[in-house]
């Protein structure tokens, strides 16, 4: 676990030209002096005194799962089982359970909540009846020790690993690795996390995303309890991202909000998300702070960012908006004319740096991530300092 940096916000300076979609944020005194307290992180309680050990080793248990049903069979959501959603929940009940086959049984009304059709993603309510239809799979096979290829992803996980409890684990991703499967994906995350499978059979879930070139800090539940708390914090905004990017020209004001609404565009080849209008189908209200760390001449800028909603692609879309594309952006780099300085890679230049949120049993969790080795590169090449403090940490959340 990091620390956690403790300068205040940096004042941003003459706004100069303001682009369309961004404002300056000049937080009062006040405002500065509650974000940030000597000791004490904003919003959310101490840190958790102890670290716990990190993966087991060697052989894992064979999980205690029940038998599938061969024939129809009517069950309760339980207490414990409420708010989950009917894919989770069907994953809770029978480990081992494909997720074809959860979303097939699904898709064809097979299973009934309160004797209506549901869809994987609605939400069960404590006392609500669930019919269930013949599931016939084979039980989850025996894990004994692991494979030597499985071996190699469990190493891998924990090479990975910025912080790890019994509940919590947060991954530091490298760019170029997926984080859930796709067409002609075959390894990602998610599959990866098939060997840190539990005695139940239960594996950790993801609990957010990261675009596949993005590398940083990726939040993954261990328990299903952890994985209600954490998406709620996301949902509650109780959350705290911060990433790190490299872009074209230098954006003036130094310190802005980039407010729009972002709609998803699709082609048969590929899918952007585009600036949309309010009312526009489709269009979701999308907000973002950056605040410009430090500049190489007037070529390129190390920005921090801090986006306040989640919407897919949104700090990409929204520094090409006012013209400042992440360097190495296939999809949203809409410089013309520029060319991409000596000796650094074309590769996104965009990382997760760090993440503070409620831990689920109390406490912070507060994990911060090195810059990629392509990142590091630049930073070196162009005589950044990646020790300087992070000018946007506590920038207001609405």
């Amino acid at each position: 676990m990091s620390r956690r940096i403790k300068r205040p916000l940096a004042k941003s300076r003459s706004p100069g030209d303001r682009p369309k979609g961004a404002r300056p944020y000049r937080g009062s005194q006040a405002e500065r002096s509650r974000a940030h307290r000597p000791g004490k992180p904003p919003h959310f309680p101490a840190a958790r005194p102890e670290k716990r050990e990190p993966f087991a080793e060697g052989a894992k248990p064979a999980p205690d799962a029940p038998p599938l049903p061969t024939k129809v069979q009517t069950v309760v959501v339980t207490a414990d089982e409420s708010n989950m959603r009917v894919d989770r929940f069907l994953e809770a009940r029978f480990p081992g359970l494909s997720f074809s086959h959860i979303q097939r049984i699904v898709r064809k009304g097979e299973l009934r909540v309160n004797g209506k059709r549901a869809d994987s993603k609605d939400r069960l309510e404590e006392g609500q009846s669930i019919r269930i239809p013949p599931l016939r799979l084979d039980a989850p096979k025996v894990l004994g020790t692991l494979s030597e290829a499985a071996q190699k992803t469990f190493d891998a996980l924990k090479a990975m690993t910025l912080f790890e409890d019994d509940d919590v684990l947060v991954l530091n991703k490298p760019a170029g690795l997926a984080v859930q499967g796709g067409s002609g994906t075959t390894r990602h995350v998610d599959q990866m996390l098939e060997v840190m499978r539990d005695a139940k059979g239960q594996k950790p879930r993801l609990v957010h995303r990261l675009d596949k070139e993005t590398s940083g800090c990726l939040l993954v539940a261990k328990t299903r309890f952890a994985a209600t708390a954490l998406t709620g914090s996301f949902r509650h905004r109780s959350a705290r991202k911060v990433y790190w990017a490299l872009v074209a020209g230098v954006p003036k004001p130094k310190q802005g909000r980039i407010s729009t609404f972002l709609a998803k565009e699709e082609s048969e080849d590929d899918t952007i998300m585009r600036i949309a209008a309010h009312g526009d189908e489709g269009a979701s209200h999308a907000v973002t702070y950056y605040a410009v760390v430090e500049a190489s001449a007037s070529k390129l800028a190390w920005v921090s960012l801090k986006p306040v909603t989640g919407r897919t692609h949104q700090l990409r879309a929204h520094m090409a908006h006012i013209d400042h594309a992440i360097v190495g952006d296939p999809k949203y780099f809409n410089r013309e004319n520029w060319e991409l300085p000596g000796g650094l890679q074309n590769r996104l230049h965009l990382l997760a740096r760090r993440i503070v949120i409620p831990h689920p049993r109390g406490g912070v969790i507060d994990a911060t991530a090195p810059l990629p080795p392509h990142m590091l590169q630049s930073w070196n090449l162009l005589g950044l300092e990646a020790d300087r403090f992070d000018p946007i940490e506590n920038a207001p959340e609405e």
